[in-house]
C-alpha cells in the first residue's frame, strides 16, 4: 500500500523553562530529524505577542532551518498576507528561494496571528485591519514571484528579485470556506488547519474540490490536511505527552495564557479536568493507531498529504513521537 507523503509544521514552542532562543534550537533540531526520517516539508508558522511561541517572523527562521538543513522543503505555515505589503513578501521569498532552489514554499493565510491589540500593532494602524484587500494582494504575490494571474498588479512596475531562475511554491492555507473557495478558484494547493480543532474539515475540503480550476500551476486539487498527532509506546503515555498542549489549547479558549508547563505540573493543575474533558480531534496512542487515524483522516478529505503537528514539553519526545510515526509509515523507503 502506498501511503500519501508525510510534513511537519512546527511553532517553535516556548516551554514554561526555556528560552526562545532554545525553542528555536529545538525548532531546528526537528527540522533536520524530519528531513532525516523522511518527511517532506517542515513549516513553522507566524504568530505575534504569545508567551509560548517564537516563531514570528516565518522567513527569517525559514532561512536559518533551511541553511541548516539539505533536502527537506522549508515554508511558513503561514504568513499572514493582511500583515504584510505584498511586495515585502514576494521579495522575501525570492531570497529565500534563490538561496534555497526549489526547496521554499510561500504557505498564506489570511488570520492575524494574534489578538486585536496586537493586530493593531503589527499592521501599524487600526485603518489596516480590514482582510477585504486579500484575493488582491494574493494574485499580487503571485505576480511578483512569476505567476500572472491578471493584466493588471504589482508586478507591472515592481520585481521581487532581479533575474529570477526559479520560484517558491505558493499554497492557500485556511481554517474556513472561504479560504478553500478561493484556493479552488485560483487553483492552487490548499493547506486546512484541522489541527486548530475548530470543525468544518469535511466541508472545506468539499467546497475546495467544487471550487478548483486547473491553473498553470496545478491540474487537480492538492489538499494538505494537518493532523494534531503524538505517538508513543502507549495510549496513556501519549496522552500523558499531549496533556500540557491541551491544557494550554483550554486556557486560550477560555482567555488565559498558561505557559507550557510539563506533563505532570499539566495533569495535576487545577483546571485540567475541565481540559481533559473538552472535545479534541487529536491522535493520540502507538504508531499503529496514530497511522490508522490518519490514513482515516485523509481518506475523509481526499487529501494528497498530511502535515503533522506534534506539541509536547520536551523536545525528545516531540522527535521520538515524528520517529515512530516515520516507521509506522515507512517513509524513507
Amino acid at each position: 500500500m502506498t501511503l500519501l507523503p508525510l510534513s511537519v509544521l512546527d511553532l517553535a514552542t516556548v516551554a514554561s523553562d526555556a528560552s526562545s532562543a532554545q525553542a528555536l534550537t529545538e525548532a531546528t533540531t526537528t527540522a533536520q530529524m524530519a528531513e532525516q526520517l523522511g518527511y517532506k516539508r517542515f513549516w513553522v508558522a507566524e504568530h505575534h505577542n504569545m508567551n509560548t511561541v517564537a516563531s514570528t517572523s516565518p522567513a527569517v527562521l525559514m532561512a536559518h532551518i533551511a541553511a541548516s538543513t539539505s533536502q527537506i522543503k522549508v515554508g511558513s505555515g503561514g504568513v499572514m498576507l493582511p500583515n504584510h505589503a505584498p511586495l515585502v513578501v514576494a521579495e522575501q521569498f525570492a531570497l529565500l528561494e534563490a538561496l534555497h532552489p526549489g526547496r521554499i514554499d510561500l504557505g498564506i493565510g489570511r488570520a492575524p496571528g494574534s489578538d486585536r491589540e496586537t493586530m493593531i500593532a503589527v499592521r501599524g494602524s487600526a485603518a489596516a485591519m480590514s482582510v477585504e484587500d486579500f484575493p488582491r494582494d494574493l494574485v499580487d504575490v503571485l505576480g511578483l514571484l512569476g505567476d500572472v494571474r491578471s493584466d493588471e498588479g504589482l508586478w507591472k512596475k515592481f520585481a521581487a528579485t532581479p533575474l529570477a531562475v526559479s520560484s517558491p511554491d505558493v499554497l492557500l492555507l485556511g481554517s474556513s470556506g472561504y479560504s478553500a473557495q478561493l484556493a479552488g478558484i485560483l487553483g492552487l494547493p490548499f493547506a486546512f488547519a484541522n489541527h486548530f480543532d475548530t470543525g468544518g474539515t469535511l466541508e472545506a475540503a468539499k467546497l475546495y474540490q467544487q471550487a478548483f480550476r486547473p491553473s498553470t500551476i496545478l491540474e487537480e486539487p492538492y489538499t494538505i490536511i494537518t493532523a494534531a498527532a503524538i505517538a508513543a509506546s502507549t495510549y496513556d503515555e501519549a496522552e500523558r505527552l499531549a496533556a500540557p498542549a491541551r491544557l494550554r489549547k483550554y486556557g486560550m479558549r477560555t482567555g488565559r495564557f498558561w505557559a507550557l508547563m510539563p506533563p505532570e505540573k499539566a495533569l495535576a493543575h487545577p483546571e485540567w479536568e475541565r481540559a481533559s474533558s473538552m472535545p479534541s480531534n487529536s491522535l493520540l496512542g502507538t504508531a499503529e493507531e496514530v497511522k490508522v487515524g490518519l490514513i482515516e483522516l485523509a481518506n475523509a478529505v481526499e487529501a494528497s498529504e498530511v502535515m503533522i503537528y506534534g506539541a509536547t514539553y520536551g523536545v525528545t519526545e516531540r522527535i521520538k513521537s515524528l520517529e515512530l510515526i516515520a516507521e509506522a509509515w515507512n517513509l524513507g523507503l
